[in-house]
């Protein structure tokens, strides 16, 4: 699972469409979250949309290289982890959308 935020509903959007359009994500859950963080030295406060990335560990590089060509934000976060267990038809159904 990939995770990255953004600003908007539309960008988060846009990135959402975009990864399942091209088969680098079987689904992206969009969340709505408030993050504290320093930029440029001055503690920070703001809304953001949280995306839930479901994709298989090989689409790793290329769903990150996606995401920030069309992230807004100059130094996004974008970070991934391994699901460790889970549902295998769920599992499974992941691996099918995306192309394996």
């Amino acid at each position: 699972m990939l995770l990255t935020t953004v600003a908007s509903r539309d960008d988060a959007t846009k990135i959402a469409n975009l990864l399942i359009e091209e088969k680098l994500a079987a689904c992206v859950q969009l969340l709505p979250i408030e993050s504290f963080y320093v930029w440029d030295g001055k503690t920070q406060n703001e809304s953001e949309l949280l995306l839930l990335i479901k994709t298989r560990t090989a689409l790793f590089e290329d769903a990150i290289a996606r995401i920030k060509a069309v992230h807004p934000y100059t130094l996004p976060e974008i970070v991934g982890t391994q699901f460790t267990a889970g549902f295998k038809g769920y599992l499974n159904w992941i691996d099918q959308t995306t192309g394996r």
